[in-house]
């Protein structure tokens, strides 16, 4: 049967994306991207409709609800448009454009992003969430698509003359002229621009909604280790404790939400990302490593201990979301009633939950549309473990066994609860990032279960997310598709950078060498240099993007960076080092003006302008020295440096890293090697000595 306004045929019921199953019982004549909706377009001669979100976003469901779902709205949709869904995590690349245009437009973004084309993929309108009717000024559903229809109709040059113009403007923000290579300098400004965001009383920069950005706390210590600066230290610990005890994280759970809507961490977007869980390991572990703070520690295993429980594919992937909602509302799932914990618990241990957890009968959890308070209660703490027990007179072993006891049976609970969606499509660029998290923590606690983790994830991707020599972007139900992104590469490479200096499994290092080169060949610009987020062979859009600004994740081109200078130290490759400096030089005019929105980026600014180490331990690695050698550097902080082991007659490494040949044990006993700028102190077979060469 031929395709008509009334017999809608939704196609995509036969897509993998849950983002899409999620829309394929809508009345809407959906189509997933492809030329088969641009063909119908052009065919027709009607606008096309791009509506992008993603699996666990909050306004996608109430945007889909209000109108997608709703007979007349569909109707007027299928009449005058031809209508595509994009689930954003599988195409980001069309995500990425798209979004530009409508911050260009519109001055913001987010999502759901709805964005109105030609049959040619030309942009001229775009907007977020659109409501059903209008309201507050903003026009809804019902007015806008007789609007578009109007202009369509009678007014096609003014479409022709926006598009123009936004295609103009988009290629013109997507060229970057290279300006004078990034310094301290800009390390120096962009401090004192978190320094002057900085909430000193619930840690976190700004007011409300409140980020994560894990990144920024990492640059925030890189600064310093460099400086030695205590004030930048001191942020990133008063941030790190009081998002722990907030309610942005899950206490009987484990693991973040997305971010919190108000200034105290208490009130979260509740989603889980698999993103964040990863970053905010790194994180944790780093200032572990700067610290020695318990409270890190135990949060890094927190979060591995969630996303093994929750996230991870039984074949080793990881799964990307957790959605916020479940039976229609934000944060049911997650929240409790005094009454309800008193129900679970005997009533000593409800008690001290009640105390510990803040509960209040009121609640602290409003309703959404009311403002109303509900008697619902996210849990958190107000003080640490140990004050909380000095306040009860108890032993803080006594108290942290018994809230764990608490934590178990609420869970237990809990885990009868309606569930939000969890999204199980595994992510290549996601999985890169959890990959990177696990092994570091593995490697600075030496715990072998995260370097196993991490390791049975980079098996998952060989097995999985490679066709022939293409590597690939999204797995789901035994599926693959979509070549892969520069997120995709950059990621991994990094993961496979972390666990090669956490196992010195030569075989790593190997794969991240040959994946960026793989990379280079196919994303690098020769011209100007910086990487491109889409491929030679990619769909072409309205041009092709370098990504360097660092939002919820960091960019493509911000990893990249990091991984061509520690790639560079670690194989001797020069030319990788100077690539790097071609992005600092590309990118440094951008990131001058807001350098706050570059905190990975700058990261290996940090990197090229400290005085950065290359240790080279030549020994059998399961002997005594070594290992000890391994202990000293693994538990410290040291983001400026980069550790390869000679095990002797191991010729796989000097033909990786040449520059490790004359390299031999002395003494017959296992050898410590200091190098900076590859100009060597007098090896050593004393972990002290080490250090102390280490710490000039």
């Amino acid at each position: 049967m031929a395709d008509s306004p009334d017999t809608p045929t939704n196609r995509l019921a036969q897509e993998s994306s849950p983002y899409l199953l999620q829309h394929a019982d809508n009345p809407v004549d959906w189509y997933p991207w492809g030329e088969e909706a641009f063909e119908k377009a052009r065919r027709e001669d009607k606008p096309v409709l791009v509506s992008i979100g993603y699996a666990t976003c909050h306004w996608c469901h109430v945007m889909a609800h209000e109108s997608f779902e709703d007979e007349e709205i569909a109707s007027l949709m299928n009449e005058v448009f031809v209508n595509i869904k994009v689930d954003r995590e599988e195409r980001p690349d069309i995500d990425n454009t798209y979004m530009l245009v409508c911050q260009m437009m519109t001055g913001s973004g987010g999502w759901p992003l709805n964005v109105f084309l030609t049959p040619n993929k030309e942009p001229f309108y775009a907007a977020t969430y659109i409501p059903r009717q209008g309201r507050h000024g903003r026009p809804g559903m019902r007015e806008l698509i007789p609007w578009i229809s109007e202009l369509w109709n009678n007014e096609r040059e003014k479409i022709t003359s926006s598009s123009e113009q936004i295609i103009n403007a988009f290629k013109k923000s997507t060229t970057f002229e290279s300006g004078e290579r990034l310094t301290e300098e800009t390390l120096s400004k962009v401090v004192q621009q978190y320094q002057q965001q900085f909430d000193k009383i619930h840690g976190g920069f700004g007011t409300s909604p409140k980020f994560p950005s894990p990144h920024n706390l990492m640059l925030l210590l890189r600064y310093s280790k460099q400086f030695s600066d205590n004030t930048s230290l001191q942020m990133v610990e008063k941030t790190l404790t009081q998002m722990r005890r907030g309610g942005i994280f899950d206490h009987i759970g484990l693991g973040f939400h997305r971010y919190a809507t108000d200034q105290e961490w208490l009130v979260p977007h509740f989603e889980k990302m698999l993103y964040d869980q990863a970053m905010l390991m790194v994180a944790y572990t780093e200032a572990w490593q700067a610290t020695g703070k318990e409270l890190f520690r135990q949060t890094t295993h927190e979060i591995a201990r969630y996303a093994d429980r929750k996230m991870r594919n039984a074949k080793g992937g990881f799964y990307s979301a957790e959605d916020a909602d479940s039976e229609g509302e934000e944060g049911k799932f997650y929240v409790w009633t005094i009454d309800q914990v008193r129900e679970v618990l005997p009533t000593p241990e409800a008690e001290l939950a009640i105390e510990v957890f803040n509960l209040t009968e009121e609640g602290n959890y409003n309703d959404e549309a009311t403002g109303q308070r509900t008697g619902k209660n996210i849990l958190h703490l107000n003080s640490s473990i140990a004050e909380l027990a000095h306040e009860r007179d108890m032993p803080v072993e006594q108290l942290e066994t018994s809230l764990e006891s608490i934590r178990q049976q609420l869970l237990e609970v809990r885990q009868d609860r309606t569930h939000p969606l969890l999204d199980d499509k595994i992510l290549t660029d996601w999985n890169g990032l959890i990959m990177a998290a696990l092994a570091k923590a593995g490697r600075a606690f030496k715990n072998d279960q995260c370097i196993k983790q991490s390791e049975d994830c980079w098996n998952f991707i060989v097995s999985n997310m490679i066709a022939g020599d293409k590597l690939k972007h999204r797995y789901r139900n035994g599926e693959v598709a979509i070549d892969a992104h520069a997120d995709d590469f950059a990621f991994l490479i990094w993961g496979l950078i972390e666990l090669y200096e956490a196992t010195f499994k030569t075989s790593y290092l190997q794969k991240a060498v040959s994946l960026n080169k793989q990379f280079i060949d196919k994303f690098w610009d020769t011209g100007n240099g910086g990487f491109y987020f889409t491929s030679e062979e990619g769909e072409e859009l309205l041009g092709r993007k370098k990504e360097i600004y660092d939002g919820a994740m960091p960019s493509s081109n911000s990893v990249a960076m990091l991984n061509l200078l520690r790639l560079g130290r670690l194989t001797g490759n020069t030319r990788w080092e100077e690539m790097a400096d071609q992005c600092n030089k590309l990118f440094s005019s951008d990131i001058k003006k807001a350098p706050t929105g570059f905190g990975h980026a700058l990261q290996s600014v940090s990197y090229s302008s400290a005085s950065s180490k290359e240790i080279v331990i030549v020994g059998e690695k399961d002997h005594a020295v070594t290992q000890q050698m391994l202990k000293e550097l693994n538990s410290r902080f040291l983001p400026q440096s980069v550790v390869l082991l000679k095990e002797p007659g191991d010729q796989e490494i000097t033909d990786i890293a040449s520059f490790t040949t004359e390299f031999e044990m002395k003494n017959g006993k296992p050898t410590a090697y200091v190098c900076q700028n590859y100009s060597c102190e007098l090896p050593t077979n004393s972990p002290e000595k080490m250090l102390d060469l280490l710490n000039r």
